[in-house]
């Protein structure tokens, strides 16, 4: 069965994962979403990926047996493509999240993106 968006499937499928208390999740490989889970790991919210022949392995992390992420929402839809300028990236959560851009240096956090002063397409909002 095709998919008709990959990163909402890829958060879907995080989100059941954490609910159901798995110690990790697979998925379909794609760069985008390699990059994406690169991000999830360097800010603390996974424990570690892994590349396993066409399949992106996820595992999660936990802290005293909750969650790290409460909350995943995707932004940009393929119906309704969102895009900020550098000084419009959102703040989540009043900064106790992140959102993830698509931008034309790459994937990065909305920090990052600010930082380098690029916009791009708002993917998701994670905290």
């Amino acid at each position: 069965m095709s998919v008709t968006d990959p990163i909402a499937d890829m958060l879907a499928r995080i989100r059941n994962a954490y609910h159901a208390l798995h110690k990790s999740v697979a998925m379909p490989h794609s760069r985008m979403k390699e990059s994406m889970a690169g991000i999830l790991k360097d800010q603390g919210y996974i424990d570690d990926f892994q590349v396993a022949e066409r399949d992106l392995v996820i595992t999660l992390k936990y802290a005293k047996g909750r969650p790290l992420i409460a909350g995943l929402k995707r932004v940009s839809k393929p119906g309704r493509r969102i895009y900020v300028g550098a000084q419009e990236i959102p703040r989540v959560q009043n900064g106790l999240g992140i959102c993830i851009l698509s931008t034309s240096k790459g994937v990065m956090d909305g920090l990052t993106a600010r930082h380098a002063n690029v916009g791009g397409e708002l993917l998701c909002e994670i905290w």
